[in-house]
């Protein structure tokens, strides 16, 4: 492909679905620009022979729509775009789909797609240690295969639903507990903005997507979400998300 620099715009709590997207712009071999989609100011130009890949997570089967609405300030004139979703083992359902649809409404023609897996961000147990070395060397090899199709490919056919799924809004959130030293890293690291600077053990659970990077960055492991809801999620996904689930691309 007649590709000059790849613009990597990916929206990453916890850092799983990062992974992915680093490992991928290695097997690009050629410069790389990257996009944080969790910061609200991000912006970046894209020029006449850029590419695009937007990597997002799946929560519940879709992508959180703060990526998409960010990535929107992204236009495409024809350019090339890769759409890639990492999920926490259990499935993508429609996510795959929703981001390829949003990439082509911003003016992209997306001319590949895949599904990665990444370590659950609510349960860590989950496809613990995944992106695992298979997993990264199956991100070089998809970039590689990537750079070597034609500059005529076709846009991509991913699976998933019209309508997509339905997302239902979450009954839990993360709270903090009595040991919260209100130091304020949770309130400035929130890609959402729904935690007051002033009064950090609070959580605005309107705003709030449930992306744990709350309880990722409490130095003081104060933040989590209510033990009898995470027995509920931990049980069903020992259920449904169990076992090596592999990767799928779309070329």
């Amino acid at each position: 492909m007649n590709i000059e620099k790849w613009i990597i715009a990916h929206f990453s709590p916890t850092g799983g679905t990062k992974k992915i997207a680093d490992a991928i712009a290695a097997g690009f071999h050629i410069p790389v620009a990257e996009l944080d989609l969790t910061e609200a100011d991000s912006a970046i130009s894209l020029g006449k022979n850029d590419a695009l890949m937007a990597v997002l997570p799946v929560y519940a089967g879709r992508v959180p729509q703060v990526s998409l609405e960010r990535l929107a300030a992204l236009k495409g004139n024809g350019q090339k775009a890769v759409a890639v979703v990492v999920y926490g083992n259990r499935e993508y359902e429609d996510a795959l789909l929703e981001t390829r649809d949003a990439l082509e409404a911003n003016g992209f023609r997306v001319v590949a797609a895949a599904a990665f897996i990444a370590e659950h961000s609510i349960v860590r147990s989950i496809a613990a240690g995944r992106p695992d070395p298979e997993d990264e060397a199956l991100c070089r090899q998809f970039a590689a295969e990537v750079m070597a199709k034609s500059d005529y490919a076709p846009p991509v056919q991913v699976p998933g639903n019209i309508p997509y799924k339905e997302l239902k809004p979450a009954v839990f959130h993360p709270a903090a507990n009595e040991n919260c030293v209100k130091c304020g890293t949770c309130a400035r690291q929130c890609p959402m903005g729904t935690i007051p600077l002033d009064a950090p053990s609070l959580t605005n659970n309107d705003l709030c997507i449930n992306c744990m990077r709350c309880v990722q960055v409490c130095p003081v492991s104060s933040r989590a979400l209510p033990d009898a809801f995470l027995n509920v999620v931990t049980q069903m996904l020992n259920e449904n998300a169990a076992g090596y689930k592999n990767p799928t691309v779309f070329l």
